[in-house]
C-alpha cells in the first residue's frame, strides 16, 4: 500500500509539473496521445509482470511481437487467408513460443535470461528470413479492415480504444492475480520457489503459464500493432519493446526477485513511463536524452526499492530483538 501511495504521489508531482511547464499539455488532444500510447504499450507492461512476478524475465518480447506482426502481415497480404485465421494462427503462435520458453526454463533449468535473450536473436532472425529483411504491410488490401475497424478506428465516448483495451486486460490479469488462487501461487513461487514447491503448489506449471500469457499478450499486441501502422519491418519493429515493458513494471513496483506485485501499480509505471518523455520535451530536454531520463526513473525507483527492503529488514532485526530481550527479562 506504501508503494502505490508513493506512485500516486509521483506521479500526481510529474503530471503538475508537466502542466506547470507548458499548460497546452492539458489539452483534451495531448490527453488522447497520451492515453493512446499508454494502453497501447501498457500491453506488454502488463504481459510481463506475471513472468517478472514468478521470480523470471522475458527478454525476447520485443523480438516476438516483430515476428508476429510480420508473419501476420504475410499470412495476409502474400498467402492471401482469412483474417481470423491468420489472427489465431498468430496468437497460437504466441502461445507456443511461450510455451517453449517456460520448459526451457522449468524442465531443462536454464536461466529465463538466457533463454529470452536467446529468443531475442532467433525471432529476429526468423523474421528477416522470413520476409527477405524486407517491409511486410497490408498495402492495398482491405482484408484487415474488420478489426481495425474493431480494435482502431473511432474511440468508446471520447477514450481511445487501445486505452480500453488495455484496461479490460488489466482488469483480468488483476482478478488472476489478487482474486485467485493462481494469482497467489505465481506470488508464492517468487517469493520462495522451493518452500512453495514444499507447500504442494505445482510450480513448474505455474510457471509455463506464466510465460505462455506472457507470448500470448505480445501476439495480441503484435494485431493491435498491424491495426496502427499497416506494416512492419522485420529489423525494426519490436526494438526496445522489451525494455519498455521491463521498465513500466518495475516502475509500478514489480520487484525483480519476484513475488511481489500489484496490477495498479503497474498501470501507474506505465503512465510514469509515457509522461516522462513529454515531461522532457516539455521542459526543452533533448530528445536524445529522453532514454536516459527514463533510465534514471528506472533507477532511481530500484534504489527506493533497495532502501525500502534494507529498511523493513533491519526493523524486523529489531523487533526481533525486543521480543528476545522482553523474553529474558520475564524469565529472570
Amino acid at each position: 500500500m506504501k508503494k502505490l501511495i508513493g506512485l500516486a504521489l509521483f506521479l500526481a508531482v510529474l503530471y503538475g509539473a508537466l502542466l506547470m511547464a507548458d499548460p497546452s499539455a492539458g489539452s483534451a488532444r495531448n490527453h488522447i496521445n497520451l492515453a493512446k500510447l499508454i494502453g497501447h504499450y501498457g500491453i506488454l507492461c502488463l504481459a510481463v509482470t506475471p513472468v517478472i512476478i514468478t521470480g523470471g524475465i522475458d527478454l525476447s518480447i520485443g523480438a516476438v511481437v516483430g515476428f508476429c506482426v510480420t508473419s501476420l502481415a504475410m499470412l495476409l497480404t502474400d498467402y492471401h487467408w482469412n483474417p481470423h485465421l491468420a489472427v489465431a494462427t498468430v496468437l497460437f503462435m504466441g502461445m507456443v513460443i511461450g510455451w517453449i520458453n517456460g520448459m526451457l526454463v522449468t524442465k531443462l533449468g536454464l536461466q529465463p535470461f538466457v533463454v529470452t535473450l536467446c529468443g531475442l536473436f532467433i525471432y529476429r532472425g526468423l523474421s528477416r528470413w522470413i520476409a527477405n529483411d524486407g517491409i511486410k504491410g497490408l498495402g492495398g488490401t482491405n482484408a484487415f479492415d474488420a478489426y481495425k475497424a474493431i480494435f482502431h478506428d473511432g474511440d468508446l465516448f471520447g477514450i481511445p480504444k487501445f486505452f480500453v483495451i488495455f484496461l479490460v486486460i488489466a482488469a483480468i490479469l488483476a482478478v488472476i492475480l489478487h482474486l485467485s488462487i493462481y494469482g497467489r501461487y505465481w506470488l508464492a513461487i517468487g517469493a520462495n520457489e522451493k518452500t512453495a514447491h514444499y507447500s504442494g503448489i505445482r510450480v513448474d506449471r505455474y510457471k509455463i503459464l506464466a510465460y505462455v500469457f506472457c507470448s500470448l499478450l505480445c501476439a495480441m499486441f503484435s494485431v493491435l500493432y498491424l491495426t496502427e501502422y499497416n506494416s512492419a519491418a522485420p529489423s525494426e519493429t519490436g526494438n526496445f519493446f522489451e525494455l519498455y515493458a521491463i521498465a513500466g513494471a518495475v516502475l509500478g513496483g514489480v520487484s525483480l526477485r519476484g513475488g511481489e506485485g500489484n496490477v495498479l501499480g503497474v498501470i501507474m509505471g506505465t503512465m510514469i513511463l509515457w509522461i516522462l518523455p513529454n515531461f522532457t520535451r516539455m521542459w526543452g530536454i533533448s530528445d536524445k536524452l529522453q532514454y536516459t531520463v527514463i533510465g534514471a526513473a528506472l533507477l532511481f525507483g530500484a534504489i527506493v526499492d533497495e532502501l525500502l527492503r534494507q529498511r523493513q529488514k533491519v526493523g524486523a532485526y529489531f523487533l526481533g530483538f525486543v521480543k528476545s530481550v522482553k523474553k529474558l527479562l520475564t524469565r529472570t
